[in-house]
Formats: structure tokens, sequence, C-alpha cells
């Protein structure tokens, strides 16, 4: 077979413009920083990144649901401890007011007209609100639990409650209904208080009743403060898993895109080197004469 120049010069440019390709790829991945230009550089790789991207898309959401529901906890915790605080001081009229003995009248009225106004506070604590949504109201869309005369307004407890996604696996409750708290109807917190400042005046004898009902009432909210105490600690342990999820998700996609900046300058450098050795050794290879220029 006869080697003609034309065919030694195509096979020389052909591994000349390999070489250059190869130089200009490595310093495309310099200048970007990334291995992975178009899905053409490493199907594979692009494949991985996607993957990578939708984790870390759906971790970014998880973060945002746990970042509502504790400020929604964080909220009902405030609101049940402030309950608490109120009810224990109506707690303590209620067993000054049995002291009939050493109780003026006029101290009777003050009591009840003090209990009295812990009721509407404590109305005011139960239909606390974030973001126009009452804390208490269940699913309702409603900013209020409780009407001025204590009955509840907020939708019954129904399923799981509100609930907010903090992993592919795990939901968490992130809310309490007025009738867990503070109970609902005559059996209610604000209808037993209404009872109490009614009987301060009226009728002292039916106080060490009220007082038994009050205990019950106080260890329902109780309950509820440590039901809610305890989904708070579960979602901040989905939160701390949360972040170091973005993180090993992060690490993972520079491993997957970013470039060694060493290696890539070290391969840059031999590239380039093999490149000049490639020009130098084909022109002394291929040197054309008068005749090729007369063709």
């Amino acid at each position: 077979m006869r080697i003609t120049h034309r065919a030694v010069t195509q096979t020389a440019l052909l591994g000349l413009n390999s070489n250059l390709s190869s130089v200009a790829k490595l310093q495309q991945q310099l200048t970007s920083g990334k291995l992975i230009s178009s899905p053409s550089d490493s199907p594979t790789g692009t494949n991985k990144a996607l993957q990578i991207r939708q984790d870390q898309s759906a971790v970014e959401q998880f973060a945002k649901n746990i970042s509502d529901g504790q400020s929604w906890l964080d909220a009902t915790d405030t609101a049940l401890t402030t309950a608490l605080d109120q009810v224990q001081r109506v707690r303590a009229l209620t067993v000054q007011a049995l002291n009939t003995g050493a109780t003026s009248t006029s101290a009777q009225q003050a009591v009840s007209v003090e209990v009295a106004a812990l009721r509407e506070s404590l109305l005011g604590v139960a239909n606390s609100s974030i973001n126009d949504r009452a804390l208490f109201g269940g699913v309702t869309q409603g900013s209020a639990a409780y009407d001025a005369d204590g009955s509840y307004v907020g939708a019954p407890p129904v399923g799981e409650g509100i609930t907010r996604r903090v992993s592919n696996a795990d939901r968490v409750r992130i809310d309490v209904t007025g009738p867990e708290a503070f109970g609902t109807g005559p059996d209610g917190l604000f209808a037993l208080i209404g009872r109490i400042a009614a009987d301060v005046q009226g009728n002292p004898g039916a106080l060490s009743d009220d007082l038994a009902e009050l205990d019950v009432a106080i260890d329902r909210l109780l309950g509820a403060a440590s039901s809610v105490g305890a989904r708070s600690a579960r979602m901040q342990a989905a939160g701390q898993v949360n972040t170091d999820m973005q993180l090993t998700l992060a690490s993972q996609l520079v491993d997957v895109e970013d470039i060694d900046l060493a290696r890539t300058i070290m391969e840059l450098s031999q590239a380039e080197v093999g490149y000049k050795a490639a020009l130098q050794a084909t022109a002394k290879v291929i040197q054309p004469t008068l005749v090729d220029f007369l063709r």
C-alpha cells in the first residue's frame, strides 16, 4: 500500500487536533472548576449529579417544614406555659376563697373579679394564632379557637391533626386542639373557671368540687405541654439529621462535579507539553517542498 504525503499530513493533523482538544477541555475544566459541562462529558456522572440535586431539593423542603413546624410547636409551648401559670393562679385564688373564715366579703369579691379576669386572659391565650391560624383550632382556617362564651369553634381532632413531613419516612404532628388542652363544654376549663368566679361569692361550699375539677384540668394542660415538648424534641432531632444530610449531599455533589485543582493543573501542564512536542515533531516530519506548493 502506497502512503502518500497527503495521508501522512492528515494523520498528523488528526493527532494534533486530538491533543488540542484535550488541552482545551482541561483549560475549560480549570476555568469553570467543574468536571461536567455537558451530559456528554460523563453520562453516568450527569445522572448521579441530577439524582443528588433531586435529593437536595427534597432535603431543603424538609428543612423548611422543620422550621415551620418548630415555630408552631414553640408558639404552642409558650401559650401552654402561659396558660398553666394563669390556671395555677386560679387554683391559688380558689384555695384562698375556700378559707371563708379568714376572708372578708370584699376580699371574696376581689377574688371573684380576679378569677373572672383570668378567665378572659386564658381565652386570649387559647385564641393565640400563628400566620393567622388558630394554634388550638385544629385544621380550621379560622383565627380563633374559642368564642367569647368559651365555646370551642375550631375543628375537632381529625386523624393525625396538622403534621409536617420531616423526612421521606417521618411526619411530626405540630398542633394541639382546644379540647385536648382546655377541654370543651361544661367540663371545659373556661366553663369551670366561670363557675369558680360565681361560686366564690354565691356558693363557697361548691369550691371544693371546683378545685378537684381544676386539678383535672391542670393535669390535662400538663399532658398537652408534655406532648408538645416531646414532639419539639423530635423536630429538633430531625433538624440535626437534616443538616447532616445537606452536608453529605453537598460533599457528594462536589465529588461528582468539581475538579481536583492540583491534579487538573498537572494534567493540563502535561497536555500542553505533549501538544508542543507533537507540533515540533510534526514540523520536522512533514516539511513541505516547492513541489507541494506547485501542485
